[in-house]
Order: structure tokens, then sequence, then C-alpha cells
């Protein structure tokens, strides 16, 4: 084993998040709303080298698996994400992400005087794919564009 290797042991049961964008590990997390006050076991490795990205993330949570929801979630701030499903050491799915048609109750929209931004309204923000590549969302309210980045 070289000095430039990382040593992450393998999990039980859980989810391998793998292939995400360098520094969007904790905007994942986020999503998922893992806190680490849940009890569960997370690794988070960020910037290791990838021959697919340069550089990238990676989560492993120990004990719970994604559901299909989660999974196209996780594709507006990681694009690029595996998801591979792990039960007794071995991987019995293993997804690629694609951003789902419709998001809501996780972002928040960048409009200021959009509905959702009022704090006398108690209105869900959603938002709704319109283009592919590069994944843009649409405020179902106002009708803001929202990038990745913006979204993140």
């Amino acid at each position: 084993m070289s000095a430039r290797e990382l040593i992450v042991s393998k999990i039980r049961d859980g989810t391998v998040i793998d292939h995400i964008p360098a520094g969007r590990a904790l905007a994942v997390l986020r999503i998922l709303g893992i806190t680490g006050r849940e009890g569960l076991r997370v690794a988070l490795v960020m910037n290791v080298d990838s021959e697919k990205l340069g550089r990238k993330d990676i989560v492993k949570i120990e004990g719970r698996e994604l559901t299909p929801d989660e999974v196209d979630v996780i594709s507006a701030v990681a694009p690029t994400a595996t998801i591979n499903i792990v039960k007794n050491y071995e991987v019995v799915k293993k997804y690629k992400v694609r951003p789902p048609p419709v998001i809501r109750g996780k972002f928040k929209c960048r409009n200021p005087n959009c509905i959702t931004n009022q704090h006398r309204e108690s209105v869900v923000t959603s938002f709704v794919l319109v283009r592919g590549d590069p994944p843009t969302f649409a405020c179902e309210y106002c009708g803001r564009y929202h990038t990745l980045d913006e979204l993140v």
C-alpha cells in the first residue's frame, strides 16, 4: 500500500454515494437530513483523486438505504453520483442519479420576492426541471430559473 492510499472500511448494510463532485458531500448530507445526531455511522471523504472527475467526494452511510426519491434529489447537487446499496458487505443495487422532474421542500428560491420566502406565508418550495443538461430548475411559484450551484 502506498502512502497516498486512503483506507475507509467497508460497511455491512447501508448506502455508498460515490463520484460526488469535489466539495459537494456536505450538501448531499444536508439534502438527506443527516446531521450526525441520528446515530448513524457516516464516513465522509472529500477531494480524493478520481480518474473520472479529477477529484471527488464519497459518502458512506451505515444502516440506511436511500429511497428512489432521495436518490433523484441527490442529482441536484451531485449529477455525476452513483449510489450503491450494500447488504452484508456486498453491493446489491447500483443507481446512476438523474434529475427528478420536481423537487419539493429541499431548496430555497433565490428570488427574495417569491411567495415561498415570505414569512407570513407557509408555502413549500417546488422546483420543476426545465432542462436536463445542465440540469436547470424553475420555481413553480415565481418562475425563476435555478442552476445546480444556485440551489446548493
